[in-house]
């Protein structure tokens, strides 16, 4: 048992690994989305939620693709999985709504609220004592390693992003 403390403990090493990398994408979108809300300009509008759409979409990415697959091999707790997913994929779909509109649109401020107080949400469960990111700090899970892995495909990610922004 102590073994397995120190184990878990030498996983959270120095912030970089990949609870904390998740953390940080979760201030940094709060953060925006505070943004937003005080923001009165249009082009404001525009370039906080391409900002706060872009970052979810990456994060969602690295989350579905390395760390919930090595979080249900690790703890086989498919119903916080399963959870996790389902909510990604509705603020995936209102991502999409919100990139396919623009401040023009009524439901615009709406849209970008809503999905806000969805991620407000899956934030808090993922965070909360109990949660995700607590189970798998108890967990066999090599968090350094997926740390690595995430930021790796993470700047992979966000090097795309950047490439589709760039006109023809």
């Amino acid at each position: 048992m102590a073994r397995a403390k120190a184990k878990s403990t030498a996983k959270r090493g120095k912030g970089s690994d990949a609870i904390a990398l998740l953390k940080a994408d979760h201030r940094q979108v709060e953060e925006w989305f505070e943004q937003f809300e005080k923001a009165r300009n249009d082009d404001r509008k525009l370039d906080l939620a391409t900002k706060i759409c872009n970052a979810l979409k990456v994060h969602t990415t690295i989350e579905e693709e390395i760390f919930y697959p090595a979080f249900l091999d690790a703890t086989e707790d498919k119903e916080t999985h399963h959870e996790a997913e389902i909510e990604h994929d509705g603020a995936k779909k209102l991502i999409a709504q919100i990139e396919a509109s623009g401040p023009d649109d009524e439901y615009y401020d709406s849209k970008v609220k809503v999905l806000s107080e969805m991620i407000k949400h899956h934030v808090k469960e993922e965070e909360q004592p109990g949660g995700m990111f607590a189970e798998a700090r108890d967990s066999e899970m090599d968090l350094e390693e997926l740390g690595r892995q995430m930021a790796a495909r993470k700047a992979e990610l966000e090097g795309e992003e950047a490439d589709d922004d760039v006109p023809p």
